[in-house]
């Protein structure tokens, strides 16, 4: 298996455990929440050696974060504590249909003091593969120089780079400053996963088609564009094809469904398949990830995937 690499902020999360509104929830179920975290998480149950770099604080969330990523056998030596600032947190609502409410704490956190220094810590020559998403770019001005080290390094030592633009515009000065950075973080990478909607935002195409090629023409070797319940998108210089989600008959929580199916796509890059059989697999993933409660709980081992697979219709 590969041994592969990822960036970016781990969060304690509170996940209401009623259907009301944040100020009126008294109790709370706790989980580690984070795009990185679930990608981390997802690859790991599929046997690939996951390594992670981060900052939290020594404090409660911390400290558990920590024993969560170890449990999961993800390599934390590249994860270090702050004893001064905090680790960042989210409330999440419950919800019986749609996207649920969030509210994010994570101004001023451990994470967003990170420096690109830490790129020179890193046994480059070690892995595979990197992944990256737009989220730590948007948390502060070394943040975002540390994302853009991470890459051309990665690149330096002949990795293999994924980026999922993972918008968040509420944690922009601008939409402009938001398309700007990620785009710039796109060209730096081997294979692009935007989301359709966010495509149209970053570069004001609104086909897949043409999304697609204006990230080819950046440099990227392929694009892969989710459109949720209708699929993906799929381009690269051979080929390029749309390919069908699974059905979902009950949606619990559609969070992490989109890192998810970034697990299926890039680990089955990894393992070797073809791009029609990896974005599959990631459908699968995510599918598997929106019928439970928790940002990463439904990512499956091997063998949970393979039943899945075998069993789940695809959309027509």
């Amino acid at each position: 298996m590969a041994r592969v690499l990822t960036f970016g902020e781990p969060m304690g999360l509170m996940v209401a455990t009623e259907p009301k509104a944040l100020k009126d929830v008294t109790t709370f179920h706790r989980y580690v929440c984070g795009a990185e975290v679930n990608f981390s998480v997802g690859m790991s149950r599929l046997g690939h050696d996951m390594s992670y770099i981060s900052r939290v604080g020594n404090d409660p969330f911390g400290q558990h974060i920590l024993d969560f990523l170890k449990e999961q056998h993800i390599n934390t030596d590249y994860v270090t504590l702050d004893e001064v600032n905090r680790t960042g947190m989210q409330l999440k609502a419950k919800t019986l249909e749609g996207d649920p409410e969030v509210v994010n704490f994570r101004r001023f956190t451990a994470f967003s003091y990170m420096e690109p220094a830490i790129v020179d810590t890193v046994a480059w020559d070690k892995y595979d593969h990197l992944h990256v998403t737009g989220i730590p770019a948007a948390l502060s001005d070394s943040c975002r120089e540390t994302s853009i080290a991470m890459m051309k390094a990665a690149k330096a030592h002949g990795g293999q780079v994924s980026f999922d633009t993972n918008l968040r515009p509420a944690l922009w000065p601008s939409e402009e400053a938001m398309r700007e950075t990620i785009n710039y973080l796109a060209s730096l990478a081997d294979i692009v996963l935007p989301g359709f909607g966010e495509g149209k935002i970053l570069t004001g195409f609104d086909t897949p088609e043409a999304i697609a090629d204006f990230y080819l023409k950046q440099g990227a070797k392929a694009v892969v564009i989710k459109l949720g319940t209708k699929g993906s998108f799929v381009k690269t210089e051979a080929e390029a094809f749309y390919a069908p989600a699974y059905v979902v008959e009950q949606v619990v929580d559609t969070v992490g469904a989109g890192d998810g199916f970034a697990v299926g796509t890039i680990s089955g890059r990894l393992e070797g398949l073809s791009w029609a059989d990896s974005v599959r697999r990631g459908a699968a993933i995510g599918a598997l990830q929106v019928q439970v409660e928790g940002d990463n709980e439904g990512l499956p081992t091997p063998e949970q995937l393979a039943t899945y697979q075998k069993s789940a219709k695809l959309s027509e």
